[in-house]
């Protein structure tokens, strides 16, 4: 017997642009390999050692010219140690809860729900921030390297974050793969150049310096960050450390896919993360320890990354040309591990109750569609407020992060008091130690940065929380009014039934052939008339026709049908005193959908009003208008004629 695939399988456009349906079990044959999983769940954090030290010299540079850049190497080594310690602690938790969630799920099991929302909204501002900084500082890197791009930034932006919407919704297997390339060419260059710099520092001692020690900023750095003071406070090293701090974005990612990743799932999400924090410390480190030697100059319209590559390999070499595409791919497929993050994380929370359920539907690509496409517009808003502008945007960005590391750690502790697996004391000391460390930079944070951004996520994420649990009881109320109890069965309803037409046609003649065969205690055809002639025109007709159904015609001079309609059933309540008024409603249904608009949509605001009526149900009737062939109804006799027969079967009172 061959397979009948449904017709959207076939055709459309949705098909070419989303790809064919996916059946739902294949969804373990869409699992990630190691190699692909790093990609996908990684490029994140991979991709901020471009522009995270960028991002600590232009605060050093702003406040203290380049005698402030010697700070870089001991801000780098920090953050290194800091990345450590929470790469340690998400590869507890990864083995610890095997099914995914990260910091929303161990804050959940652990710490409870207030906590666990707290994280869930952490993160998913944290995404969302993602795709928005990968877009901008993407851009960056490609006008870096064309400056004639640059009055287009933020459509390029825009149009990338687009690109990668649409590489999402076509499924996780096949975008991971499509997005792969670029990531590993990043590693390959970034390896690259660290290897030439180093090599230019001590083995032909011959690595440029860029700028004087005891340089000035330039006056588009003083601009955001003050006059040149001739030193670095401990405020300042400690915003400059929570610049450097974006480099950890993203390292949470693997913690919250696991279940996307071929079986064993943990074990292979384990040592996906150990590859991607090797890979991000030591370009951070080796990154950092070039910049504080070659003194670059911070610009807004040029990336640090680039200005040193300009130095090192020459302005129009092929190799510079090769490390500015790479940094531009990785960083805008940056974004792609939110993109397989942030719908995974709403799917969750929506199965939880706290987010509409629509989340937690797959897509035809076994993809959450919904989330990825709130995702995109949510990273598009803050693209366009912000003028696709990196230094803008990364204040906003560490805040979430720091906040969800946090609430996972502090999970983590009560999990290993709890459960006491082996060697469970030098887990609690490891998550304990993260904790901590984690927690301090996020008061780092925010104070450093409260002034220049970081408090509209500071107020975003109890507002999100207020929302979580706004839908939380919205279901909760909906199910308690749903909820019944073993009862004998109710006896049967009785009801009126009122059909709505404009005149007399087949699309009215099919609805009251409908009406009639249901067999209500009363039934009558109901007409609103804008005038005089309009009325006796559909008198006229329904004695011509013979039609049987009594006809009630309701002036309107005003024009207004949804007002007299909803007085008129008013009034039939009363006369009636039915449990049930039935509003059967001709619906004219055209061959193409576009060609609806053609046609008059009154009817549109009526159904609306009716849905809201209570004790009122709604029947639409369609007749469907075809160009191309004759019209037909479906009914058991499929005549092509079977509309010359109604009117004779209402005279004679058939149903």
């Amino acid at each position: 017997m061959s397979e009948v695939k449904p017709a959207a399988h076939r055709s459309g456009i949705k098909r070419v642009v989303v790809g064919t349906p996916i059946a739902t079990d294949e969804a373990d044959h869409q699992r990630l390999s190691k190699r692909v999983g790093l990609a996908v769940f990684s490029s994140d954090a991979i991709s901020s050692t471009a522009y995270a030290s960028g991002e600590v010299l232009l605060v050093l540079v702003g406040v203290a010219g380049m005698s402030g850049a010697k700070n870089l190497i001991p801000i780098a080594i920090l953050v290194s140690i800091l990345l450590a310690l929470v790469a340690n602690s998400y590869r507890e938790t990864i083995h610890a809860y095997p099914d995914g969630g990260g910091s929303y799920i161990v804050s959940r099991e652990n710490l409870g729900e207030l906590p666990s929302l707290v994280a869930g909204a952490s993160l998913l501002i944290d995404y969302v921030l993602t795709v928005a900084v990968s877009g901008a500082a993407g851009t960056l890197a490609i006008t870096s390297a064309f400056h004639e791009l640059r009055p287009y930034k933020m459509w390029l932006a825009l149009g990338f974050v687009a690109i990668l919407t649409l590489g999402n919704l076509r499924g996780l297997k096949e975008s991971g793969r499509v997005f792969a390339v670029p990531t590993y060419f990043y590693i390959i260059m970034m390896t690259a150049f660290i290897g030439y710099g180093l090599y230019r520092a001590f083995g032909t001692n011959d690595l440029p310096v860029l700028s004087a020690r005891n340089a000035r900023p330039t006056e588009e750095v003083e601009k955001h960050f003050g006059p040149y003071v001739g030193g670095v406070s401990l405020f300042i090293f400690a915003r400059a450390f929570a610049s450097g701090a974006v480099a950890l974005s993203g390292v949470e990612a693997i913690s919250n896919g696991i279940p996307a990743f071929k079986k064993p799932s943990s074990k292979n999400a384990a040592i996906t993360l150990g590859w991607m924090a090797a890979i991000l410390g030591t370009g951070f480190l080796g990154i950092s320890y070039i910049a504080a030697h070659m003194l670059p100059m911070p610009s807004e319209s040029e990336s640090v990354i680039s200005i040193m590559g300009r130095s090192l390999f020459g302005s129009g070499s092929v190799a510079y040309y090769l490390l500015q595409f790479s940094t531009f791919a990785i960083l805008i497929l940056a974004a792609n591990t939110a993109f397989a993050d942030f719908p995974r994380l709403a799917a969750m929370i929506s199965k939880d109750g706290f987010l509409p359920r629509q989340f937690s539907n797959r897509g035809d690509r076994l993809v959450f569609s919904n989330g990825i496409l709130i995702l995109a517009a949510l990273a598009c808003v803050l693209i366009v407020g912000f003028n696709a502008d990196v230094t803008l945007l990364i204040p906003l960005y560490a805040v979430g992060v720091f906040t969800g590391f946090t609430l996972s750690q502090t999970g983590m502790i009560r999990h290993h008091l709890k459960h006491r697996a082996p060697r469970w004391q030098l887990s609690l000391v490891a998550s304990a130690l993260g904790a901590v460390a984690t927690g301090i930079v996020a008061a780092v944070v925010i104070i450093s940065k409260f002034a220049i951004g970081a408090w509209i996520v500071c107020v975003s994420i109890p507002i999100i929380v207020v929302m979580f649990r706004s839908v939380k009881s919205h279901y909760a109320t909906v199910a308690s009014q749903l909820r019944i109890s073993p009862s004998p069965e109710a006896p049967l309803l009785n009801h009126g039934m009122v059909v709505l037409v404009g005149g007399v046609n087949r699309s009215a003649l099919m609805a009251l052939r409908y009406a009639r065969s249901v067999r209500s205690d009363n039934l009558i055809a109901v007409t609103v008339a804008i005038d005089e002639d309009h009325a006796e025109r559909i008198r006229e007709d329904w004695r011509k026709f013979e039609i049987s159904v009594p006809l009630e015609i309701l002036d309107s001079p005003y024009r207004d049908l949804t007002g007299v309609v909803l007085e008129h059933l008013d009034t039939l309540e009363q006369r009636w005193g039915h449990d049930y008024i039935s509003v059967v409603i001709p619906q004219m249904v055209t061959e193409h959908w576009w060609q609806g608009a053609f046609h008059n949509q009154s009817a549109t605001a009526l159904r609306l009003k009716l849905l809201n009526r209570r004790d009122t149900v709604l029947v639409s009737v369609p007749y469907h208008v075809y160009e191309s062939r004759e019209p037909r109804t479906r009914g058991r006799s499929g005549a092509t004629a079977e509309e010359a027969s109604i009117t004779t079967r209402l005279s004679a009172g058939e149903g």
